[in-house]
């Protein structure tokens, strides 16, 4: 089967498993309470939000990894891996920030902390650990390449910089997609399509464990979505919106093509400035705000639009800089 049917496959496989999982999942969560906590300082309109299964990252993380280890277990007894060693890296990764996050989501909901989660402090110095452990073991382990420049075919060497500037992705990613989850589908469908991109560009590089990776993710977020579209029986919570930026991060490092994951990610990296822009706007004039409320899809909701046209306006300029962002990687 070649890379792409199989990748195909495995898609298929994965929202199969994710949809059959998605009922249990959420008896078990609402059985232990385990439901959204929606501030007072909150727009009304999330308060019908009040109560609604969160944590629900564990529904699509739970089939990723059941593919991505049953299918490497194959090539124990004599027969062909479909994935590959190098994919638990970004598995693992995957997994360790979906830790943090799902002690971020307890703290929020029965924690010391109830309504507010981990502190903004421990919870950086967590993912600049871990993501300086992912970044060595790529620079050092895996050797992956360090950038491709679009209009070569021999990537850049950068060194002992590598390291610092994939920790900055990696952890700017995954709090840009923590940013993102904040609409019924939006983190969903936005996390689609660019590890949909990333997949197509590892299958282009012949990187096909990692192309069917991505696409196994992209079958395991179609079925968190469709009890996650508007209105959301289920929210992934900090467990999946971080786990699925940092390994979108971490997809795209192991390719080398991350130089235009600005654009392939356009909306996470839009929602990550508007939080940074208002906050430094905030203090340089002493309490003024440029947008009425970040992240900006709050600012598009206090102006009148829809959560519905929200999720699929920014989709549509999702998937455009994401079909943008493929083609100029391989420019010439």
């Amino acid at each position: 089967m070649s890379g792409f049917s199989l990748a195909i496959a495995m898609s298929s496989i994965a929202f199969l498993l994710s949809t059959i999982w998605g009922e249990p999942i959420i008896k078990l969560l609402t059985q232990f309470n385990v439901g959204k906590i929606i501030r007072d300082e909150q727009l009304d309109i999330h308060q019908k939000k009040q109560g609604v299964p969160t944590m629900g990252g564990f529904m699509f993380l739970v089939p990723i990894t059941l593919l991505t280890v049953i299918l490497n277990a194959v090539a124990l007894f004599g027969g062909t891996s479909f994935y590959g060693s190098s994919i638990f890296i970004p598995l693992a990764g995957m997994w360790a920030f979906a830790l943090i996050g799902a002690v971020d989501d307890w703290e929020g909901i029965r924690g010391s902390r109830k309504g507010l989660g981990m502190s903004a402090r421990t919870k950086f110095i967590l993912q600049i650990v871990v993501a300086f452990i992912i970044a060595y073991a790529l620079k050092n382990i895996l050797y992956v390449p360090h950038l491709f420049w679009p209009a070569s075919d021999l990537p850049l060497d950068l060194g002992w910089f590598y390291i610092p500037i994939a920790v900055i992705i990696i952890v700017g990613m995954a709090n840009a997609m923590n940013f993102t989850d904040g609409l019924d589908g939006l983190a969903s469908i936005i996390s689609m399509t660019a590890f949909g991109v990333y997949g197509i560009i590892a299958l282009m590089q012949n990187q096909v464990f990692l192309g069917r990776f991505c696409f196994t993710i992209v079958g395991a977020l179609a079925g968190f979505l469709w009890f996650n579209a508007n209105p959301a029986r289920l929210i992934m919570g900090d467990t999946g919106s971080q786990s699925l930026g940092a390994s979108l991060a971490i997809v795209a490092l192991m390719t080398g093509r991350w130089l235009f994951l600005p654009l392939i990610a356009i909306i996470p990296m839009a929602e990550l400035l508007s939080v940074m822009i208002q906050v430094a706007y905030f203090k340089i004039t002493n309490g003024k705000r440029i947008f009425k409320r970040s992240p900006i899809h709050h600012h598009f909701e206090l102006i009148g639009w829809t959560e519905s046209q929200i999720v699929m306006r920014f989709w549509i300029i999702e998937l455009v800089g994401a079909m943008l962002g493929l083609g100029l990687s391989f420019i010439r």
